[in-house]
């Protein structure tokens, strides 16, 4: 299994211009080799394979007084800039194909994106110091916020700028799923998502919505009027555009977060986890848009299937239209649909008294196959401490540094 591993990057000034020259070169080639190939396609002609593009756009381009500036970067990072365009038309040929969800046709990229990102192999020779520092071929040695380590030896880092100025290194590592595997555990639980409470599980815990991006409006609000009293193209613009995008990341970081610990919690605690198949792009485009996007069930969802194939857990997916909030979950009589307002409801058939959302939770488990009753009473979360041994790492005195020899 293929893990992806981020950290904070912190660069001096020079390293921060020798990375915006990598980023300029790597996007110059990528725009470069997409022309060519729109060029070749227009004219009925062939796409240009991948090693003749390298040899004309970098290795010819070098030569040139046009692109001689393309010799300040390493030359891996440029190999990975073609390598990213093959597999963006890859995408997108399969795509059309139906092998995999339809991808637009590859773009041209703009120096004014707000994301860059350079991608450094082993033929690189990158490589972690003594020190702890993060050494990449002519930009020199980054400063590493090490939060935890790493379960082997990455064989590649890419290094990413965010909207908000803030870098990051990604590591990919390969791990043997069979390490991973938690002990069995005694217990399955159904999850129904919602709004105002974010999650309610099949045994009666209710887990009330943070909701980061409602809390944060304010704050934000005053950031965003700020930026459009700015003249276009000033100075002061770029700041306020920068300010704009650090309280959009601290709302995201925080939301992950919370993502993060909840789903650890679940996964480590039960053995069968089922979740209902939610139409997020549909609910999405309703009045209640920004709620959706704030509780991100998505993302929470995706964290929970990965983290279960990697734990040795089991996640199964229930049909959205399954009626959860319609059936009985002690006699199994359809009731029949009911208003959003009605949270508690008596059932005709066997009188019995139930709580809509871990009715539907307690249904959710048992369309997915899952042995569950529905007792319990609600629950306020309990916050999860972060493990000591992976708050930080210390960057001297050790032969390591986040798990692999220095």
């Amino acid at each position: 299994m293929q893990l992806r591993y981020s950290f904070r990057l912190y660069p001096n000034g020079p390293q921060r211009s020798a990375l915006g020259r990598a980023f300029g070169c790597a996007r110059v080639v990528y725009n470069d080799a997409l022309r060519a190939r729109e060029t070749a396609r227009a004219a009925g002609e062939a796409f240009p394979k991948a090693g003749d593009l390298s040899k004309l756009l970098i290795t010819e381009a070098k030569k040139t007084d046009e692109r001689a500036w393309l010799g300040e970067v390493s030359a891996v990072v440029l190999q990975q800039s073609l390598r990213d365009l093959d597999t963006a038309y890859r995408n997108f040929f399969d795509g059309l194909q139906g092998k995999r969800p339809r991808v637009g046709v590859p773009r041209f990229k703009s120096r004014k994106d707000k994301r860059q990102a350079v991608r450094f192999t082993a033929n690189a020779r990158w490589r972690i110091t003594t020190g702890g520092d993060l050494s990449l071929p002519k930009i020199g040695d980054v400063r590493v916020t090490w939060s935890r380590v790493l379960p082997s030896v990455p064989s590649t880092v890419t290094v990413v700028k965010d909207a908000a100025g803030r870098y990051f290194a990604s590591f990919v590592v390969e791990t043997d799923p069979a390490s991973d595997v938690m002990p069995e555990a005694d217990g399955v639980v159904g999850i129904d998502l919602g709004l105002s409470h974010f999650a309610v599980l099949s045994d009666g815990t209710k887990i009330v919505s943070p909701r980061f991006l409602r809390r944060a409006e304010k704050k934000l609000k005053t950031a965003q009027r700020d930026l459009c009293r700015k003249a276009k193209g000033s100075s002061n613009r770029t700041k306020a555009r920068i300010k704009v995008a650090r309280a959009h990341a601290r709302v995201a970081d925080a939301r992950r977060e919370f993502h993060h610990q909840l789903s650890t919690k679940i996964i480590r605690e039960n053995q069968a986890v089922a979740v209902e198949d939610l139409a997020v792009k549909g609910l999405a485009r309703t009045r209640l848009a920004k709620s959706v996007h704030d509780a991100g069930w998505s993302a929470f969802v995706s964290m929970l299937e990965y983290k279960a194939a990697r734990y040795g857990r089991t996640l199964v997916r229930i049909g959205r239209f399954e009626p959860t909030s319609q059936v009985c979950s002690q006699c199994g009589v359809k009731d029949g649909p009911k208003p959003l307002h009605i949270r508690v409801w008596e059932c005709g058939a066997c009188g019995a008294v139930l709580d809509r959302d871990i009715n539907a939770a307690v249904n959710i488990a048992k369309a997915a196959g899952l042995a569950v009753s529905a007792c319990g009473a609600q629950v306020r979360p309990v916050p999860v401490p972060a493990q000591r041994d992976e708050a930080g790492t210390h960057r001297d005195g050790h032969t390591t540094v986040a798990g692999i020899p220095i």
